[in-house]
């Protein structure tokens, strides 16, 4: 009986390391797909984010663009409103003014 038990242990530890190994395998295969997919969905995220950045740059060029070209028309407008005062009395004024006779 005792050889039929250290047989049947054999068998144990080989089947063990067996499945071991399997599973290292398969282990070391799904790490490697992984690291596959990640790098292919990193490199179109890095793409993305250099579009972003492009797209960025060009807004702010047109915007400073656009601010350079009409900075000068529209200074020439403010000023006009402040240069250009006409005065008036505000309607709600009361005169506190009395002339006194002599």
């Amino acid at each position: 009986m005792s050889i039929f038990c250290s047989g049947k242990g054999k068998r144990l530890r080989q089947a063990k390391e067996e499945a071991t190994a399997e599973i290292d395998h398969y282990r070391l295969h799904r790490e490697k797909e992984f690291r596959h997919k990640q790098s292919n969905i990193m490199g179109s995220q890095g793409n993305l984010s250099t579009k972003i950045e492009d797209q960025t740059t060009e807004k702010i060029q047109a915007v400073t663009s656009n601010y350079h070209k009409e900075m000068e028309s529209m200074m020439k407008k403010l000023l006009n409103m402040v240069y250009d005062i006409k005065p008036e009395i505000h309607l709600n004024y009361k005169s506190t003014d009395v002339s006194i006779a002599v």
